[in-house]
């Protein structure tokens, strides 16, 4: 049986951030991830987490300036000592949330281009470094052109090539269903060639990101199938309900979840 964690950036917007924790718990959720948590006190987060006993799954390190249109530094050069700063910040946040994996945005860049790439795998070797002194795992996850035109990672095979290459132990794939779809198809066998470097899962409907089993996919053959190829880690519900989130929820019961 899957273990679903909330996105809380999507899901639950009618509530406020912080009062997220509770819906998501009140709904079922024992798990919760989401894309920042920086704006906020990271004790109050801590004191969500454990009051509505729910397990913090992901977040993502810090990623520039997002509100015009940075979506992460580490593939930017003359980016690098901003880089290693927002590795000790993600890691202040990680020590009382007690979450166990971390996502790097490698930010828009061209892949190809010498500097990007040197930059880039220089800056998951530091996060990686810095993550395993705490036994925590970095993750790194292709981004559809579609949705984030420019952004560096956006192949999945160039992901596996590059966590092979680089041989760090915590340095982990996250495998986005709906990316994945939109970028190569072949979701099954990409969850089967994968599965030996998949840190995280995340999975919404394709074409819209709505709720699973809205779109094109078989979402529920597809958890299925991750269930039988071993798959003990979290999945999160990173999209966008179509109407009120909660009476989009229906989905996990159709589904057989």
């Amino acid at each position: 049986m899957p273990k679903f964690a909330a996105n809380l950036s999507m899901m639950f917007n009618e509530w406020d951030f912080l009062d997220r924790f509770e819906a998501a718990a009140q709904a079922g959720f024992e798990a919760v991830e989401y894309l920042f948590p920086y704006a906020f006190d990271r004790d109050d987060i801590r004191e969500r987490l454990a009051r509505h006993g729910l397990t913090q799954a992901l977040f993502n390190l810090p990623p520039g300036d997002w509100d015009n249109g940075e979506r992460g530094i580490a593939a930017l050069p003359r980016r690098q000592d901003e880089f290693r700063a927002s590795v000790a910040t993600a890691l202040d946040y990680a020590a009382v949330t007690g979450v166990g994996r971390m996502h790097v945005m490698s930010g828009n860049a061209e892949r190809g281009d010498a500097q990007a790439d040197a930059a880039y795998r220089d800056a998951l070797r530091f996060a990686c470094d810095a993550a395993n002194t705490r036994g925590l795992d970095i993750l790194i996850e292709p981004i559809n052109p579609r949705d984030m035109p420019g952004y560096y990672l956006n192949d999945f095979d160039f992901a596996a090539d590059l966590i092979a290459d680089l041989g760090l132990p915590n340095l982990k794939l996250q495998f986005d269903i709906y990316h994945r779809q939109i970028i190569h198809g072949d979701v099954m066998k990409g969850l089967e060639a994968l599965m030996p470097v998949i840190g995280h899962v995340q999975i919404a409907s394709v074409p819209l990101r709505n709720e699973p089993g809205t779109g094109e996919l078989d979402d529920a053959r597809v958890l299925r199938h991750l269930d039988a190829l071993g798959y003990e880690g979290f999945v999160g519900c990173e999209y966008r309900p179509a109407g009120a989130t909660l009476d989009g929820l229906a989905w996990r019961a159709a589904l057989g979840f």
